[in-house]
């Protein structure tokens, strides 16, 4: 199980700092990403992707059960009610079920593209402003290290720490 830490730091050069601090704690590079406002030069620090930065995987999650049970639903009543002439198996329920998951997943998810990722309002403030996010995903077991090493490195810096469940990350001055 993991848990993403969120770090708003000032500028690019103390985000590059606490880079090299989380690299030497043996947190690997792919963990490691970076958000600043449009337009703002990140240089060799690891940039947030799309998934960070928008709602993506909520529009995949909703798609897959609200597709799923439209589309279950639309399976059942084509094999209560077939059209004339046809008979349809109890299998058209799975796969009219298979087929919504995967149309709302793709719709939903190209949607949520454009929605900001609800974790990462919080922060939008500061972002806005000029501060870097950092968001380190860690383990579990990890959390109070990773944490501790931040607040004692960088005591300036605004840290939200989040569970894997898509609650917005509460912000602490530390």
């Amino acid at each position: 199980m993991r848990d993403t830490l969120y770090f708003t730091l000032s500028d690019v050069g103390t985000a590059e700092q606490a880079v090299e601090e989380l690299l030497l704690a043996r947190v690997e590079i792919p963990q490691i990403r970076c958000l600043a406002r449009p337009g703002m030069p990140l240089g060799e620090l690891p940039e947030a992707g799309i998934l960070q930065k928008a709602d993506v995987m909520h529009g995949a999650g909703t798609g897959i059960a609200f597709g799923g049970v439209i589309g279950g639903i639309v399976g059942g009543l084509l094999v209560l009610f077939p059209p004339r002439g046809t008979s349809l198996e109890v299998s058209t329920m799975l796969i009219a079920a298979v087929a919504g998951a995967v149309f709302c997943v793709w719709t939903l998810s190209v949607a949520r593209m454009v929605v900001s990722n609800p974790r990462i309002a919080a922060f939008k403030r500061g972002i806005v402003q000029g501060n870097i996010l950092l968001m380190v995903d860690v383990p579990f077991a990890r959390t109070r290290e990773i944490s501790d090493l931040m607040h004692l490195r960088h005591p300036e810096a605004l840290f939200g720490a989040t569970a894997p469940a898509p609650a917005a990350p509460s912000l602490i001055h530390s």
